[in-house]
């Protein structure tokens, strides 16, 4: 939800919220000493809304160092005004 919210905060030049989380998988479990790299790409723009892609992959502290997904899922966030309401999501 950070991830996301990082990315949606940016693109709609303020404060977000979470107003929904869609397909949101766990592939495999994030072990102690796993080093957590998060990635979120920006899938829809609307007028008020921003529909995120967020997925954390982990680098394995062992000899190989192997990299793989351990979670993905689909965040919207709707951009809100300072009393909480919500407003558009300015122009790029």
């Amino acid at each position: 939800d950070i991830a996301g919210g990082i990315t949606a905060s940016a693109r709609a030049k303020g404060r977000v919220a979470t107003v929904a989380v869609t397909g949101f998988t766990f592939h495999r479990p994030v072990l102690m000493g796993d080093v957590v790299c998060c990635y979120a790409d920006i899938q829809r723009v609307g007028t008020t809304s921003i529909t995120i892609g967020v997925e954390a992959w982990v680098i394995r502290r062992s000899a190989s160092r192997n990299r793989f997904k351990v979670t993905e899922g689909v965040f919207t966030f709707v951009a809100i005004d300072d009393k909480g309401r919500k407003r558009p999501v300015p122009p790029l």
